[in-house]
């Protein structure tokens, strides 16, 4: 399994009026350009692809009923050690950008303005960062989820990527794509069923769905991930000897669901299945040493995942 990496910081060779001996020169014009960065977005390469992570703002809510299976001062005491608010929870969300040089690929859609007013930033900092919604050939949707799929649309249902295919995986489109399968899920995510029909109208006749495993684009490979719903999916994205894990929701924020991978978040459709998921997930990542990309990490939500006694931590990338 190739595991190559690329440093992504550059330090300056001279200063300003200082002319460089011819060595130092000749290094100087093998070296590649620093990407240019802003704080809404992240960008680095990765063989020859271009990823770009982009920033969309963040949900609060209260930590109370945000684990299923432990005492709420037993999450507030592991947020605590990661100099978290205790009383309240920040849920990032960050859009993925793949530049293939044979097209643009989004990973999910964002909240598209439509959820929490502290979210909604998607718009503007692709703007900023030179990445325009027309020239989107693909959406991949990891899972349906609302905070991944609303900004498929805008408010008035017109598609926000208007020459876009899009894929989603076999199981999850199924699921809620089946009336007959609300009353079966659980009732927090039942809202999602009239939620798909919506967000997908306008994109019914460039619908593709794979199967698990699968690759949805050269160099992009599915990956069964199920659990959190029941066809969510992960992404092996790999060129020149380089690869990365688009982690999708495997987990939510890292200081306490990579800390404590048993922990079971109520965004969960299947418990169970999702921590099974995610901790054979995070072992691949840790021990192949895999850069990994999280929708709710914080951002710019890529680096490494390191084991940590019982769990992991997340060394998240450096800007340069």
């Amino acid at each position: 399994m190739p595991t190559g990496r690329r440093s992504l910081s550059f330090i300056p060779l001279a200063a300003p009026g200082l002319a460089l001996p011819p060595l130092a020169r000749r290094a100087a014009a093998a070296t590649p350009a620093a990407l240019a960065q802003a704080p809404g977005w992240y960008r680095f390469r990765l063989g020859g692809f271009t990823v770009t992570t982009v920033f969309d703002g963040f949900a609060r809510r209260s930590t109370e009923g945000l684990v299923r299976n432990a005492p709420l001062p037993e999450v507030q005491a592991v947020l605590a050690e990661s100099f978290l608010p205790t009383a309240t929870y920040d849920g990032p969300y960050t859009v993925t950008f793949v530049e293939t040089g044979r097209m643009l690929v989004a990973f999910d859609a964002g909240t598209g303005g439509q959820m929490a007013p502290t979210a909604g930033l998607l718009a503007r900092n692709m703007a900023a960062a030179g990445l325009e919604p027309e020239k989107v050939g693909l959406v991949v949707v990891t899972h349906c989820h609302q905070d991944h799929i609303h900004g498929l649309t805008a408010r008035d249902g017109t598609a926000t990527f208007p020459n876009a295919e899009v894929a989603v995986a076999e199981p999850e489109w199924a699921w809620w794509s089946d009336p007959a399968n609300e009353t079966r899920s659980p009732e927090g995510q039942r809202v999602n069923f009239a939620n798909v029909a919506r967000r997908f109208a306008p994109y019914r006749a460039r619908l593709r769905q794979f199967a698990p495993g699968e690759a949805v684009a050269p160099g992009i490979e599915s990956i069964a991930a199920f659990g959190h719903t029941p066809g969510h999916c992960i992404f092996r994205i790999a060129d020149g000897g380089e690869q990365l894990l688009l982690l999708a929701d495997t987990s939510h924020r890292p200081e306490l669901f990579l800390r404590r991978p048993g922990l079971h978040s109520t965004f969960e459709f299947d418990a169970a299945a999702a921590e099974a998921t995610r901790r054979r997930v995070l072992d691949m990542a840790a021990t192949d040493r895999i850069r990994v990309i999280g929708y709710h990490f914080p951002f710019p939500a890529t680096g490494h995942v390191a084991r940590a006694g019982e769990g992991y931590r997340f060394l998240r990338a450096e800007w340069s």
